[in-house]
């Protein structure tokens, strides 16, 4: 009977689910009363663009038996387990138990890759990988934000994200994608994204070489991307450089305006 109840449990692993995920049950969205095999499934079929609470969830459906019940991880019809991996509070069942899932109580929700192998940052507000632990610079819920190239929320997305030397994030995806178009700056910030002083001293010299230091329109303003400090500098064809750090990351801008 043991082997019976055993075999029983396993029916069907990784044989159901959707794109997203591979699980023996669908849910019911409370917000629209359907039912749909994931929260992304349902927020990627809505017109009108809610999107469903997956904390909300009260009931599942088995895809072996079909019988609707309340969320748990093994359907009390026919005793199938509904995901190998399952989180009570966040109502999610997966099969694919290798993705290494694990639910941060600080998050609020799971996430995948392995608990050992994450922490949660307090002021960023979510999980990071432990190789930034104290080496990543820290900005007051830079995850609860969209990716500033593709827009999609960040926080809960499926795809991988990078953190910038900033300390600002984006899709690791849209990150590459980025630097095909030959752009090295941040998108929010414009600080530079890799270690630009080898960069910096090829242009120093290039400057020199063809002469495009001359002065030739009297003083402007700049603001430096890098350290912040706004100066003023002779204006010239190329190369504006910063007074206080010596980078070339600079733009112009218009005088400040001084109290009265």
């Amino acid at each position: 009977m043991e082997l019976d109840d055993a075999a029983r449990h396993g029916f069907g692993k990784m044989g159901f689910g959707c794109k997203h995920y591979r699980r023996r049950c669908r849910i019911r969205a409370p917000c629209c009363n359907d039912v749909f095999h994931c929260r992304h499934c349902h927020n990627e079929s809505t017109k009108d663009g809610h999107e469903l609470d997956r904390h909300a969830v009260e009931s599942v459906i088995c895809l072996v038996c079909d019988t609707e019940q309340p969320v748990a991880q093994v359907c009390y019809n026919c005793g199938v387990c509904m995901g190998e991996y399952f989180c009570s509070a966040c109502k999610f069942f997966d099969d694919d138990v290798d993705r290494e899932h694990f639910h941060c109580q600080d998050c609020g929700i799971c996430r995948v890759g392995g608990k050992d192998n994450f922490f949660h940052c307090e002021k960023c507000g979510s999980c990071y990988s432990v190789s930034l632990r104290d080496k990543h610079c820290c900005i007051e819920n830079s995850m609860k934000n969209n990716c500033p190239i593709c827009y999609e929320y960040l926080f809960d997305s499926l795809r991988e994200t990078s953190v910038l030397r900033c300390g600002h994030t984006m899709h690791l995806q849209c990150f590459h994608e980025m630097l095909k178009h030959d752009k090295f700056s941040c998108p929010i910030c414009s600080m530079p994204i890799f270690d630009m002083d080898k960069f910096l001293r090829a242009l120093d010299a290039e400057i020199e070489a063809n002469m495009l230091h001359i002065d030739y329109m009297g003083k402007g303003w700049i603001v430096c991307n890098d350290c912040r400090d706004t100066t003023q500098v002779y204006a010239r064809v190329a190369g504006h450089k910063c007074c206080h750090c010596q980078s070339h990351n600079t733009c112009r801008v218009a005088a400040p305006v001084l109290p009265a």
